[in-house]
This record gives structure tokens, C-alpha cells and sequence, in this order.
């Protein structure tokens, strides 16, 4: 779920594992140390958030733009199609998550 090029950029996947799939959602595994980046990619899907373990992260978009994206455990949140971007966990706790993917 690579090989997608933007502005010369090739982007990476949602997560590092689809741990569910069926026709109507797709859903990801997300994990990231503390200082650890998931690669620059794009959502296709509106999807849902579910922090299972928290941490303090920063999204960054293609254009640079830098939003602070804390989120606590047992969070979730919504987010329209069409982002690209970059998540970064900037805090000193392990986050962990799932995102599901709407399709």
C-alpha cells in the first residue's frame, strides 16, 4: 500500500500492519516510540483514531504545516479523506493505536 508518489515524493503506508480488512473497513496498527516517525502518507479513507496507548505527537503535513496532535488513552477521533502527512510521537510514552479506515 506503497508506491503512491506526491510532488515526487513516494509515501508510505497508513500504519505497519493491517490487522483487519473486510469490504467496508480496513483497519491498522500504529505503534511509535517515543521519537519515532511514521513516514510521510496519505488518507484515501475518512477514518477514526483510537489511541489504546496515548503519547504527545506531532502531525506534519506535505506543505509543512505543524499541528500538534496530543492523544490520551482511550481517545478517538474523526478525520476526513485526503490528508497527507507525517506522525511524529514527540512525548517519552510508547503510543499505540488503531486507525480504521472507512472505505
Amino acid at each position: 500500500m506503497s508506491d503512491v508518489i506526491v510532488d515526487g515524493t513516494e509515501l508510505g503506508p497508513v500504519g505497519q500492519e493491517i490487522v483487519y480488512e473486510n469490504d467496508r473497513v480496513r483497519v491498522w496498527h500504529i505503534r511509535l516510540e517515543p521519537g519515532e516517525r511514521q513516514p510521510l502518507h496519505r488518507h484515501d479513507h475518512p477514518y477514526l483514531v483510537v489511541a489504546i496507548e496515548g503519547a504527545k505527537n506531532v502531525v506534519q503535513t506535505i506543505d509543512g504545516t505543524r499541528i500538534d496532535a496530543d492523544e490520551p488513552t482511550g481517545g478517538v477521533v474523526y478525520r476526513d479523506p485526503g490528508a497527507v502527512h507525517m506522525l511524529t510521537n514527540v512525548g517519552d510514552t510508547t503510543y499505540l493505536a488503531r486507525l480504521v479506515e472507512l472505505k
